[in-house]
């Protein structure tokens, strides 16, 4: 009898153990990553953003969070290499930058989680060029930009980014405008996009290159306060002979305006989790694409039409 009680009492505790593996298992999922218990519309998550567009992204969030209460979106700005080195930690569900993920990329984070990460286009943005106040040259050719660049201009200016290497500007100006080119040791870096503005308004040697989402609404305080101290310089049209054209809306998306450049979301999940919930209001025609227009990006989600027109008196 006693044999059979010990047997009895095993043979529960066994089944006991049993039921808790398979609840411990049925939570965790196949067990290589963490538990998620955010939604669509709630939770907290981390996402990585290229500084250079913390003005339009710190719109966006704001207008997200007003809309679903219970969802928190922490934001870390940073230079465009280091945000993507961010989709590496798990604790970074999302990434905002000006490129998307290349084969090779693709395949090493699929393996990493265990399933591909996705990604898309969000909006084209424009790299302007600034000028302090008295400086009364505001048009230039992309080879005078490029000139600049190289230090082998007749103009004498400092050349600023926001910083020397890493960041989506840097980037564009190494592999887009120098084609590879050593920079000129004229180029300057400072801490940031408001950096550039700080110290071009203070120097008048100096020239500044930043997106055009950090000085293009004239419906945004701080944005009016930095274009009291600076001015965006013009730079010569694609196709055309003598125009010169500023980094607005119209201008991107008739191909007039020469540096332009994309905006990608990178996101980390299979699941209808809080990042798929913002990459959701990112590209929804009535909401973050409305946001992006508003900050003088061009919305790559929306219909933007150029349409004739005769003014008739």
């Amino acid at each position: 009898m006693k044999r059979n009680r010990m047997i009895n009492r095993f043979n529960k505790l066994f089944a006991g153990f049993v039921v808790l593996s398979t609840l411990i298992m049925a939570g965790c999922g196949d067990g290589k990553g963490p538990i998620y218990t955010d939604t669509l519309n709630s939770g907290t998550i981390h996402i990585s953003v290229d500084e250079a567009f913390k003005p339009v992204i710190d719109s966006q969030i704001k207008v997200f969070e007003s809309q679903k209460p219970n969802a928190k979106i922490i934001v870390h700005y940073k230079p465009e290499a280091e945000c993507l080195r961010d989709l590496n930690e798990d604790s970074t569900r999302l990434v905002i930058v000006t490129r998307g993920l290349k084969d090779d990329e693709v395949k090493t984070l699929a393996a990493k989680l265990s399933f591909p990460p996705t990604f898309g286009l969000l909006a084209y943005d424009a790299i302007a060029v600034i000028v302090n106040n008295q400086v009364r040259d505001t048009l230039f050719t992309m080879e005078d930009i490029r000139g600049m660049a190289k230090g082998i201009s007749g103009y004498k200016y400092k050349v600023l980014l926001d910083g020397t290497t890493a960041t989506s500007t840097v980037r564009y100006v190494a592999d887009s405008l120098l084609k590879g080119q050593p920079m000129g040791a004229n180029v300057v870096a400072a801490n940031s996009s408001e950096g550039v503005i700080d110290y071009v308004s203070k120097n008048t040697d100096a020239i500044g290159l930043i997106g055009v989402s950090w000085i293009g609404d004239k419906d945004d305080s701080t944005q009016l306060r930095f274009l009291q101290k600076v001015k965006i310089a013009e730079i010569r049209c694609n196709g055309c002979s003598t125009t010169y054209v500023k980094p607005v809306q119209y201008n991107i998306a008739a191909h007039k305006y020469p540096m332009v450049r994309p905006l990608y979301y990178i996101l980390k999940e299979n699941y209808e989790g809080l990042g798929s919930g913002f990459k959701n209001f990112l590209v929804n025609v009535d909401k973050g694409q409305k946001i992006f227009y508003r900050s003088y990006l061009l919305p790559a989600r929306s219909m933007f039409e150029v349409r004739p027109m005769q003014i008739t008196e």
